[in-house]
């Protein structure tokens, strides 16, 4: 199907562009979004006798864009799933769940906006692109964690693996302390059997 675009549209073309798309391309996304037209004579021409003021509309929702990117790129927004103790997570991360935490934050962003390059099943930092118009888009990282406490040390840079290494030897740390202690008391106890005997004047086994 021919269509001219009513914007710009990533991979296909620029405003006023007339371009060869698939029929259910356009029939379930670029036609319904009004983000085209099927290229008709009479389209076009409703298209060339709009074309100033869609593309005064297009500059104005870009300025809107821009200044919400400028605030939007750059930020962290946490997300708090269960996960495996190697960080693989109980499901996945979805557009949804990643506009979610942005409005939670007081940014207006919607599902639609998000763009996942894949799905996100780890715990851990990962850079999600918001396209918040045609010509805008700003880049936002989703910290995935298991709490608040575990998404901070993420975000001070500390991986999952270095996490669980760090508890691991902390725990380590604590069983030998407990063993060094256990042994200190038994010493202790020998000693103090030792200076009762020696006080009591029972001679020592040789």
């Amino acid at each position: 199907m021919q269509v001219i675009l009513l914007e710009r549209v990533a991979k296909l073309g620029q405003m006023g562009e007339v371009v060869n798309v698939k029929d259910g391309y356009a029939r379930n996304f670029l036609l319904p979004q009004g983000k085209a037209l099927r290229a008709s004579a009479a389209n076009i021409a409703r298209f060339e006798a709009d074309k100033a003021q869609l593309e005064a509309r297009n500059l104005e929702t870009k300025k809107e864009a821009e200044a919400l990117a400028a605030k939007l790129d750059g930020q962290q927004f946490v997300v708090i799933r269960s996960a495996s103790d190697s960080g693989a997570l109980y499901g996945s991360v979805t557009t949804r769940d990643v506009a979610d935490a942005a409005t939670a934050e007081g940014f207006t962003v919607d599902r639609k906006q998000v763009v996942l390059t894949g799905p996100i099943k780890d715990l851990g930092l990962h850079d999600v692109i918001v396209t918040l118009h045609p010509e805008v888009e700003a880049t936002v990282k989703v910290n995935v964690a298991r709490s608040t406490e575990e998404a901070e040390l993420q975000a001070s840079g500390k991986s999952i693996r270095e996490l669980a290494a760090e508890e691991e030897a902390a725990a380590e740390f604590e069983i030998s302390e407990l063993f060094d202690d256990i042994g200190s008391a038994a010493d202790d106890d020998f000693l103090a059997d030792v200076a009762e005997t020696q006080g009591s004047g029972e001679e020592q086994p040789r």
